[in-house]
């Protein structure tokens, strides 16, 4: 018979040091994390909501063209409409925030990743590891740590939207063709040009598909994210199943439903800014 193994045990042990430890970081990432989160949700929500569908709009007409700017509008229109307008700026908030950070952190991690076979190897069964965890467990130590509100829900979502950032930065700077990067090296281009100026550039459509993913990814996990306290459209929907309030439900749903299309598409319109047309 094979002996029981305290992994739940040396799990608990470990997080009970770094809270013993490490709290002065844990605060000061709160700090950080709530006051970002905090100044966007007062940005977001000091005009008035029909002046902010209108910046919505124009961005979307800027972007995508007429019937998505008008799409943008109805769409926003009615999510004011069902008195969801709040919930979801805040949620808005904690999506923007998240992103920021799974970006900075990704980004530069892919690329290491991508020129360092030592740590592609190490980063990789990491990956793995955090894309199947399931989505539930991220709440667990970020409560931990965190406590209840908005700071862990954040923490949570940064984590788990933070993979696709690294797997397609690394993905997409190892799918430059060599040639190029020979070809820059005759010309006595330096590692750090040839990074910036030929392999990032050439890199940058399948760089910004990751951050299209993390986005998506943060704002479907914001939404579990309101069982931690996070606020946004994530506690309407888990006020909703609470209570069994189908029509909060169908409400709270359909305005995440419409931020998620709006973001996928802004984004989607942001990667191809400077890339030269399809034919």
């Amino acid at each position: 018979m094979i002996p029981e193994i305290p992994l739940g045990d040396w799990v608990t042990d470990l997080v009970q040091f770094l809270r013993d430890n490490l709290d002065f970081l844990f605060q000061a990432i709160r700090s950080l994390l709530g006051g970002l989160i905090d100044g966007l949700e007062w940005l977001f929500n000091l005009p008035p909501s029909l002046v902010m569908i209108a910046l919505f709009a124009i961005l979307a007409w800027r972007l995508r063209g007429i019937q998505f700017a008008i799409f943008t509008a109805l769409a926003f229109a009615l999510v004011d409409g069902v008195g969801m307008w709040e919930p979801t700026m805040d949620t808005l908030a904690v999506v923007l925030v998240a992103t920021l950070f799974a970006v900075a952190i990704g980004i530069p991690v892919g690329i290491l990743a991508a020129r360092n076979a030592v740590v592609n190897a190490a980063v990789r069964p990491i990956l793995d590891f955090m894309q199947t965890l399931p989505v539930f467990i991220y709440l667990l130590p970020a409560i931990m740590f965190f406590g209840i509100g908005t700071t862990p829900g954040a923490v949570a979502t940064l984590v788990f939207a933070l993979p696709p950032a690294v797997r397609l930065t690394n993905l997409g700077i190892r799918q430059v063709d060599p040639e190029v990067v020979e070809a820059a090296n005759a010309f006595g281009a330096t590692q750090n040009q040839i990074l910036f100026r030929v392999q990032f550039p050439l890199a940058l459509p399948t760089i910004m598909a990751g951050v299209n993913q993390v986005i998506m990814l943060a704002l479907s996990m914001v939404v579990i994210a309101g069982m931690a306290g996070a606020g946004g459209l994530g506690a309407e929907v888990v006020r909703s199943v609470s209570t069994v309030n189908i029509g909060l439900g169908a409400e709270s749903g359909i305005s995440v439903v419409i931020l998620a299309i709006f973001l996928d598409r802004v984004s989607e319109a942001m990667s191809a800014i400077g890339q030269p047309p399809s034919e």
